[in-house]
C-alpha cells in the first residue's frame, strides 16, 4: 500500500529498518538542542505530514531503546493520526528518569505504525452475553 508523505525536515523519511519491522522510526526536527528535564514533557516536531487512505490510522509509539536506556517515553501512547489529519506529526515526549535528556535534530524519538481499522455501530441492549471471564479486570487471568 502506498501512503502519501511530505517530509519538510532535513532527516530521513520514516522507513522500516528490517524486513520484519512493524514500525518505522520517526525523527525529531528541531532547530536547536532541547533539554528535557526529569518529569517534564514536551511536544517535539518531526517535519512529517501524511495522507492516509480512509479506514487507516497511523499510531505513534515509543522506542524501547529510549525507554530502557534513558527513561524517555511517549504520552498519549499510542497516539493516533487519523486519515483526515493533514498537519505535522508531533510527538509528546516525557522524561521519566532522574537525569536531563538532550533531544537533537535527527534523533529517533518514536516509531510510526500504519493500521487498518473497522468502524463500528453501537447496538444498545439491556444486557450482555455471559462469558467465562465476566467482569474480571486487571490481573484476573493471572500474573
Amino acid at each position: 500500500m502506498k501512503v502519501k508523505i511530505v517530509n519538510k525536515s532535513n532527516n530521513p523519511t520514516p522507513e522500516y529498518q528490517t524486513d520484519f519491522s512493524a514500525g518505522m522510526d520517526i525523527h525529531a526536527f528541531v532547530e536547536k538542542d532541547i533539554c528535557l528535564k526529569p518529569m517534564h514533557r514536551m511536544l517535539i516536531p518531526t517535519g512529517i505530514y501524511i495522507e492516509l487512505p480512509p479506514g487507516y490510522e497511523a499510531q505513534i509509539r515509543p522506542r524501547s531503546g529510549l525507554a530502557v536506556k534513558h527513561g524517555i517515553t511517549l504520552l498519549n501512547t499510542p497516539g493516533t493520526v487519523d486519515s483526515d489529519y493533514r498537519g505535522e506529526i508531533k510527538v509528546i515526549l516525557i522524561n521519566l528518569s532522574e537525569e536531563e535528556f538532550i533531544i537533537r535534530n535527527g534523533d529517533r524519538i518514536g516509531q510510526v505504525i500504519v493500521n487498518k481499522f473497522e468502524k463500528v455501530e453501537w447496538e444498545e441492549v439491556g444486557e450482555l452475553k455471559k462469558s467465562e471471564r465476566e467482569a474480571g479486570g486487571f490481573g484476573s487471568t493471572g500474573t
